[in-house]
């Protein structure tokens, strides 16, 4: 029996799926592509969050940050312990991204250390952008760690015939 493919859930992704429709059409077709990504592909996959992306969703409108707890409640809950911590500060120093993503390279170092195959979000500035990637791939190989694949739903929603 195979096991599903592991997936991080980035907080861009339950923020995407309970915000009020945008007037931004970009913005609004990423909700869109998320709600169908949540509709039909999640059931294939293990999908995990982490105690980063448990504080940023909970921050903001009370009613808002309800709705974005709601979706993630049940959701297995990875801890960011010591290896992550110094992961993240490692990330932070060499992967050349501003102060303000200190979050984000925590995200990062949880998806790396749990190894897991995915790490799914709408943070194209800072996570799922190639420059990013490709400096977060080649100091992992030097680190002697895999990369997840970073990636946006619209990339997981189709699914090649015979894969997950």
């Amino acid at each position: 029996m195979s096991r599903n493919p592991t997936l991080y859930l980035e907080s861009t992704i339950p923020s995407y799926l309970t915000a009020r429709p945008s007037r931004d059409l970009i913005v609004a077709a990423h909700q869109q592509i998320t709600y169908e990504w949540w509709r039909q592909a999640r059931a294939n996959l293990d999908i995990y969050v982490s105690e980063a992306v448990l504080d940023e969703i909970s921050a903001g409108d009370p009613d808002a940050a309800s709705r974005r707890l709601a979706l993630t409640d049940g959701l297995p809950i990875l801890a960011i312990n010591d290896e992550v911590g110094s992961l993240a500060v490692e990330y932070q120093h060499k992967l050349g991204l501003p102060r303000s993503a200190q979050l984000d390279v925590v995200h990062l170092a949880c998806a790396v250390v749990y190894e897991l195959d995915y790490l799914l979000t709408w943070n194209c500035a800072h996570l799922a952008n190639g420059v990013v990637i490709r400096r977060l791939q080649k100091l992992n190989v030097m680190l002697g760690r895999a990369t997840p694949v970073i990636i946006t739903p619209e990339e997981l929603l189709e699914t090649p015939e015979g894969e997950v």
